[in-house]
């Protein structure tokens, strides 16, 4: 079985072919390398260009006619950098994904795996949610994951498609066996803004600390990118299972999250006792910025028979693990990361 894998070059959709590949299905990856990086797509069948390229959409599908699946996972994700540049997120995330999905109907493939996002869900009195809770997406990044949602329903109602939107909580880590990990030199998330600060010995931000939480600061379901790459090959496994051929229902969201909440600060003291000291400083919250979330759902485990195996602590280690070897294998030019004896075990 081969699945196309767009955005097979960024951290998730990079790891995802990693799944792919361990478990016998071979990844075709599509990748602009607008942010995704061409190390991560050696000894893998790759196609540099842009998912709305219906020319070489047809070429692809015409060259991999074993092509029986597709995962999407190509898109910008910066929630304050969504808030600052909304057109060129709606153009990314959804003209663009319009294009794509037309192109995917037009080659006849039915089976459409859609990363989704947690944040567009409106949060409950405890911060947890499910599948069925409300939605109401806080930035325009989420507004785009919700819109395509929309759009993939809508479109499997009216045609073949069948469509299974994978709804991330929070991705850490790396894959255990350092063949790809995130890419950016800057990260913007939680746990990355931790590593630089500790490598730097600079200080990491605690964008808000007055959310409705236990300590004040923002809460997250910190999943282990390696749990959520498995997620993908678990739902192209059974996708005919969840979602049969002419049966009633086309479209099924699925909640990939551990279902526990770790806040900001308890991120730090577990990055603390497993690597070592950070300085910290409170700051408001950023454009975009939510409470957060985590799932309570266990529609992953019924349908997907997936749960995850990693925990927050190994999440850190193969994180700093990565970052000890990336700025070499990606070629970035940046003080070398050292570990620190303090604290670190």
């Amino acid at each position: 079985m081969k699945v196309l894998v767009a955005g097979g070059a960024g951290f998730i959709g990079s790891t995802i072919a990693s799944a792919c590949l361990d478990e016998g299905i071979e990844p075709v990856i599509l990748d602009s390398l607008c942010t995704g990086r061409v190390e991560f797509t050696r000894g893998r069948t790759f196609y540099r260009g842009d998912i709305s390229d219906g020319g070489l959409l047809d070429r692809i599908f015409a060259e991999h006619p074993e092509i029986g699946a597709v995962v999407h996972a190509a898109a910008l994700i910066v929630v304050p950098e969504s808030v600052s540049e909304p057109l060129r997120y709606y153009r990314e995330n959804v003209a663009k994904s319009l294009d794509f999905l037309d192109h995917v109907i037009r080659n006849g493939i039915t089976r459409f795996v859609f990363s989704s996002s947690a944040a567009i869900y409106r949060t409950g009195a405890d911060l947890s949610v499910d599948e069925s809770s409300p939605l109401a997406p806080a930035s325009p990044y989420a507004r785009t994951k919700a819109m395509m949602e929309t759009v993939l329903a809508d479109t499997a109602e009216a045609t073949g498609l069948r469509a299974l939107s994978l709804r991330y909580f929070n991705p850490i880590g790396a894959d255990p066996r350092l063949r790809t990990g995130l890419q950016l030199p800057r990260p913007t998330h939680a746990l990355g803004r931790l590593i630089d600060a500790w490598t730097d010995g600079g200080e990491f931000l605690i964008t808000g600390t007055e959310w409705p939480t236990r300590d004040g600061s923002g809460i997250r379901d910190y999943i282990h990118v390696w749990d959520l790459a498995r997620a993908h090959v678990c739902a192209l496994r059974r996708f005919d299972e969840i979602l049969p051929p002419g049966g009633d229902r086309s479209v099924e969201a699925v909640n990939l999250g551990t279902g526990d909440g770790t806040t900001v600060r308890e991120l730090v003291a577990a990055f603390t006792e497993a690597v070592g000291p950070v300085r910290t400083r409170e700051a408001p919250p950023r454009p975009g910025d939510a409470a957060g979330s985590f799932t309570r759902s266990t529609r992953s485990r019924l349908l997907l028979d997936w749960k995850p195996e990693y925990s927050v602590a190994d999440g850190i280690r193969h994180a700093v693990q990565w970052c000890r070897i990336r700025d070499e294998l990606l070629g970035i030019r940046r003080p070398a990361l050292h570990l620190h004896s303090s604290g670190g075990r």
